[in-house]
């Protein structure tokens, strides 16, 4: 039987490719942890994050929120491949569509009830209604959404695979970043008008 060159063009080019694919997340670290620069030591808070304390002493948001624990805000984060959000949604509030490029996300709904969904790269359309308990991943870096279509606000946790996932809203970086709106309009098939009238929506 014969066998495969190793050293063939081919091997090498798929060696490279199967390497891109594997660093294409956060890069693994050589030690423990990150320390902050010009920082030597650190105790135990710099591993304790307490910005979720203001879940349990608040009054419930009238507009949709999301509190976060990303590298950003808790840097004990850094080089962990991990972050956390817990998105809370007053009654007939939506997570508009966006994109996570960094990461996939886990979705944990706690409380009341969520239409979800996301469409992958043929333009399909998967969708679900959650109930409390129920679990819902969305890919990494496609678009999706949350809607709390209930009489009832609704919370859920959200894990990440990153310390830093990355938030593209899909109506902001079409419409507010300044792209033309004559490009806008015929890419859309409407007309400058229009767009003009969502962006002022959107301000």
């Amino acid at each position: 039987m014969a066998f495969c060159d190793l050293r063939s063009p081919f091997f090498l080019l798929l060696a490279l490719a199967t390497s891109r694919v594997v660093l294409a997340g956060d890069p693994d670290i050589t030690s423990d942890f990150v320390l902050p620069p010009n920082t030597n030591a650190v105790n135990g808070s710099f591993f304790t994050f307490t910005g979720m304390r203001s879940l349990l002493d608040s009054s419930p948001p009238t507009n949709f929120t999301v509190l976060k624990a990303t590298m950003a805000e808790f840097p004990a984060l850094g080089g962990q491949s991990v972050s956390y959000a817990v998105l809370t949604f007053p009654a007939g509030s939506v997570n508009p569509p966006h994109t996570h490029p960094r990461s996939t996300e886990l979705l944990f709904l706690i409380d009341g009830y969520l239409e979800v969904g996301f469409v992958d790269t043929t333009n399909k359309l998967y969708t679900q209604t959650l109930q409390p308990g129920d679990l819902f991943v969305f890919p990494k870096g496609l678009v999706h959404y949350q809607y709390c279509n209930a009489q009832n606000p609704a919370i859920a946790i959200s894990a990440f695979g990153s310390a830093s996932p990355g938030t593209v809203s899909v109506p902001k970086a079409v419409f507010t970043t300044g792209i033309d709106d004559g490009i806008l309009a015929k890419s859309f098939k409407t007309d400058a008008a229009t767009v003009r009238k969502i962006e002022a929506g959107l301000a």
